[in-house]
C-alpha cells in the first residue's frame, strides 16, 4: 500500500499528507519554497522535481523510511465537508480543466445523461440551476461512496478521513492537523516547528488557487445549496469527517469548525 499521497521536501525537513480539494496547491508550493527560495513554476502537482512524492519512484523508498521513523514533522489539513464537495462541483464538474477539457473525459456526459445534471454548456459560461444541479451531483457523489457505481468515487469527492486514514494505517502518525478555514495560523504552526532553509513569510505567499477560474462562480450563499435531503446525503458520506475534524454538521452557513481536533481521537478511530 506505502504512503500515497504523500510529499516530502527534499530536505526531509516536513511531510505532508496531501487531501484534495484542501489548499494543497498552497501548501506543495510552501514547502517547494522553503528548500529552493522559489515557487514551483506552474501547477505544483506536475512537478517532478523539487519535491519529494510518492507517485515518483525515486522518491518512495526515502518517504517510507522517513515515516517508519518519524524522522519529519509530518501534518496534513483539512476543509469544511460542505464546502470542499462545493468547490469538487464547480471546479470538476461546471468547469474546464487546465488542459483545456473536461475532467476525467466522459464524466460529465454521463452526469448529464443519468442523473440529469446541467454544467453550463460546453464552455461553462452559460447560465443553469447551479442549485439543482448541485444536488443532483450530490447523489452521484452518494453512489460513488456507498456503492461504487457507476464508478470509483473520485479522489477530490472521497472523505478526507479516507485520504488521512492511509498514512496512519501503513504506520505514520501526524504531528499536526489544520484546517484550511484557518490556514494562516495552521500552517504558520507548522513552519515554527521545521528547520526550512528558506523563511516564509506566509502574508506575502500567493493563494494557488488552481481550480479558481476554471468554472462557473458559485451565485448564492453555501447553505442555499443544501437542503434537508442534501444534508443527509452529506452526513451519509462525511459523518466521520465532521466528527474527528470538529465541523458543524447542522449548520451549513458555518464553515469554521466548532471544536479542536483531537489527534489521538484522529489515529485511534482512523487506525482500523
Amino acid at each position: 500500500m506505502g504512503f500515497p499521497g504523500t510529499w516530502m521536501t527534499e530536505s526531509e525537513s516536513v511531510l505532508y499528507r496531501v487531501v484534495p480539494k484542501c489548499a494543497c496547491s498552497t501548501i506543495g508550493q510552501i514547502m517547494h519554497y522553503s528548500d529552493h527560495g522559489t515557487f514551483y513554476d506552474g501547477d505544483i502537482h506536475d512537478a517532478k522535481e523539487g519535491l519529494h512524492k510518492w507517485a515518483l519512484e525515486a522518491s518512495q523508498p526515502l518517504i517510507e523510511a522517513n515515516v517508519r521513523d518519524h524522522t519529519s514533522y509530518s501534518f496534513t489539513c483539512v476543509r469544511n465537508p460542505y464546502t470542499r464537495i462545493l468547490s469538487s462541483f464547480f471546479d470538476k464538474i461546471c468547469g474546464i480543466q487546465r488542459n483545456g477539457k473536461r475532467y476525467r473525459g466522459n464524466l460529465v456526459p454521463l452526469l448529464i445523461q443519468k442523473y440529469g445534471i446541467e454544467v453550463g454548456g460546453e464552455d461553462g459560461k452559460q447560465e443553469f440551476d447551479q442549485i439543482a444541479s448541485f444536488r443532483r451531483f450530490l447523489l452521484f457523489a452518494r453512489d460513488t461512496i456507498r456503492w461504487r457505481r457507476p464508478m470509483d468515487p473520485d479522489i477530490h469527492w472521497s472523505a478526507m478521513s479516507g485520504h488521512i486514514s492511509t498514512f496512519i494505517v501503513n504506520g505514520g502518525r501526524y504531528d499536526n492537523i489544520f484546517w484550511t478555514e484557518r490556514f494562516n495560523e495552521g500552517m504558520q504552526s507548522v513552519l515554527d516547528r521545521i528547520e526550512a532553509a528558506h523563511p516564509v513569510d506566509l502574508a506575502k505567499v500567493p493563494r494557488f488557487n488552481e481550480s479558481e477560474g476554471h468554472g462557473p462562480k458559485r451565485l448564492h450563499p453555501v447553505e442555499a445549496y443544501f437542503d434537508d435531503l442534501s444534508m443527509h446525503l452529506v452526513y451519509e458520506m462525511y459523518k466521520r469527517d465532521f466528527d474527528l475534524f470538529k465541523y458543524d454538521f447542522e449548520d451549513p452557513a458555518n464553515k469554521m469548525p466548532v471544536g479542536e481536533i483531537d489527534l489521538d481521537e484522529v489515529h485511534a478511530k482512523l487506525g482500523d
